[in-house]
């Protein structure tokens, strides 16, 4: 996915904004956007920015049921 920078972005800000996570993200985009950590924490304004795909192969884990009385 290709996303433009806003005023102020940074390419944390970016994955949170349209992946909804930064945990492992960052490091991808940085390495699917070679120069772009050369530009700053901050990027200008217009910087277009590759998101990497991410996929869900398993079920997000369940939690146990906590019941405070029986």
């Amino acid at each position: 996915m290709r996303v433009n920078a806003l005023q102020n972005d940074t390419v944390d800000a970016l994955c949170y904004r349209y992946l909804g996570s930064t945990a492992g993200l960052v490091e991808r985009t940085l390495e699917k956007n070679p120069g772009l950590a050369a530009l700053g924490p901050f990027l200008p304004h217009g910087t277009a920015v590759e998101l990497p795909d991410i996929t869900t192969t398993s079920a997000p884990a369940e939690r146990a049921l906590i019941q405070l009385w029986d």
